[in-house]
């Protein structure tokens, strides 16, 4: 594992003590580091516009990454100017955009989605359940507690998603006795946890940590997929369990994809795309998808009804007419 710069690990530091996650953290270092070795290793310091622009510009043209991509490393770049060279960048940068277009929705058939699941452990099941049953991302899924499931109104909070906004969605009653004796194996971890010296608590956001001091050894707190072992805070060092890492599922999903006959490319944010697109199907308006899926921006959740539309749902083929 190579070591970090004095540089790198002074903005991971800043943004620790400011409560970015730790996959945000990685993924901006990732980008500063690309940007300061496109440009032979320069200091930011001593670059700005024209040498950002550059890079921008190398992203797309040379190396055909999509409008995300190019966005996300713009997102890390204007951090690094705004916060640590403290030199903001202009709003407005020339650079070339990108015009790679997004990659459509891979959409499963409920008997697909069925089929996959049953060849999934009884946790990924769980997992990949809610995934599907309330279009959760999977980072989403991996980082409820306990408290976020609403067992008498049958829904699940999410707090902080993407954009860190919260959102109530819809939970499937099928899944409430297996999230019942989920939450009976999290309690088991935590009777446990809690007769080891070293133990501190689940990791709490450090508002809530002040304000419930207690909260951290609580069962209601307890990230309801925990992981199967203890783990150092890599912030402060102490000893906590920490949730599924969602590279877990991925492979679970993935082995499960082995064991069916289904051709599609499956990965866990099918299984959102594939909630949407059958929420739409059995009649649900695009408003109430758009607010079960988090999305800011309606022409977001459009994409599911253009899935729809243009397909033999929405569009009758020519061919059909002369059979």
């Amino acid at each position: 594992m190579k070591t970090r710069s004095a540089y790198l690990n002074y903005i991971s530091d800043y943004m620790l003590t400011r409560q970015y996650s730790l996959r945000t953290i990685n993924a901006y270092l990732n980008w500063i580091t690309n940007f300061i070795h496109f440009h032979n290793k320069r200091n930011p310091s001593s670059m700005g516009n024209s040498e950002v622009e550059a890079f921008l510009d190398h992203i797309v043209l040379k190396r055909n990454m999509s409008a995300k991509t190019q966005s996300a490393a713009l997102n890390a770049l204007a951090f690094l100017y705004k916060h640590i060279v403290k030199n903001e960048l202009s709003l407005n940068l020339n650079f070339a955009r990108s015009k790679r277009q997004p990659k459509l929705p891979v959409v499963m058939t409920p008997d697909e989605v069925k089929q996959l699941m049953i060849h999934l452990s009884k946790r990924y099941y769980l997992i990949v359940g809610l995934m599907y049953g309330s279009g959760l991302r999977v980072m989403e899924a991996v980082q409820l507690r306990v408290k976020d499931i609403d067992f008498d109104y049958k829904c699940i909070q999410i707090w902080n998603g993407k954009g860190n906004k919260h959102r109530i969605v819809t939970l499937a009653t099928e899944l409430l006795p297996l999230l019942r004796n989920q939450i009976m194996q999290v309690e088991e971890y935590l009777q446990l946890d809690l007769q080891n010296e070293q133990y501190a608590g689940v990791w709490m956001p450090n508002a809530l940590a002040r304000k419930y001091p207690s909260a951290n050894k609580s069962l209601a707190w307890q990230y309801l997929f925990p992981s199967y072992k203890l783990s150092s805070d890599p912030e402060t060092g102490e000893i906590r369990r920490h949730h599924f890492h969602p590279t877990c599922v991925r492979k679970a999903v993935k082995k499960a994809l082995k064991q069916t006959n289904i051709t599609k490319i499956v990965t866990p944010h099918t299984f959102r795309h594939s909630f949407a697109t059958h929420l739409l199907q059995s009649g649900a308006d695009i408003r109430t998808v758009q607010a079960q899926l988090g999305h800011t921006d309606v022409k977001t959740t459009q994409i599911y009804t253009h899935v729809l539309q243009q397909g033999a749902n929405g569009v009758v083929s020519p061919l059909s007419k002369i059979f």
